[in-house]
């Protein structure tokens, strides 16, 4: 493969991860927290839409991360751009 298809294919499955993840973040950011209002249970003594927005939340942008740089890593190494150790 020469260097600028890997270079090429490397940025376009780049592009298509980021727009996933920040499609996810943006469900999570403001698609849920819209739709959380209309749980009005309570959870541990506080509103359930609380837990959602502080706790779920968190939770979810923790694991974006994980799996970015997961992906990422693997991806490097696939396109044969991955940083020495």
């Amino acid at each position: 493969m020469k260097v600028a298809d890997a270079h090429v294919r490397h940025w376009r499955a780049n592009r298509w991860l980021s727009a996933w993840l920040m499609l996810a973040w943006f469900g999570v950011s403001f698609v849920v927290p819209y739709f959380a209002r209309e749980l009005s249970f309570q959870f541990f003594g506080w509103p359930f839409s609380f837990w959602v927005a502080a706790q779920g939340a968190l939770v979810v942008y923790l694991a974006i991360v994980v799996v970015y740089a997961a992906r990422m890593n693997r991806l490097d190494q696939d396109c044969g751009v991955a940083e020495e150790s």
